[in-house]
């Protein structure tokens, strides 16, 4: 699925303008895209948490050039999805929407 389909799904879901649709999924995506930059975590009850992952320093090998270099300590943008959507995806029963 990719945006122009989400975009799409809220306009014959919800019946809004596909332009409002559209400003609300970039909105959405750029606050959480903004808050995870500023190392911040971002829960969603009931569908999940995007949370913000370090990576520590470390030493690499380029084993055609023979060298070493360091790969410096970094954050990534990781997805833990919640337990009722895990119970979802799995075909069972939903105890509770969390």
């Amino acid at each position: 699925m990719t945006k122009a389909d989400i975009i799409n799904e809220i306009v014959a879901t919800t019946g809004v303008a596909k332009r409002d649709a559209t400003v609300c999924v970039e909105a959405t995506m750029r606050i959480i895209r903004d808050a995870m930059c500023n190392e911040e975590n971002v829960y969603l009850r009931g569908f999940g948490t995007f949370v913000v992952k370090k990576r520590a320093e470390k030493t690499a090998r380029n084993i055609s050039k023979n060298t070493t270099l360091t790969i410096p300590a970094h954050n990534y943008p990781g997805f833990k999805p919640a337990k009722s959507f895990q119970q979802r995806m799995k075909g069972e029963a939903v105890t509770s929407e969390d």
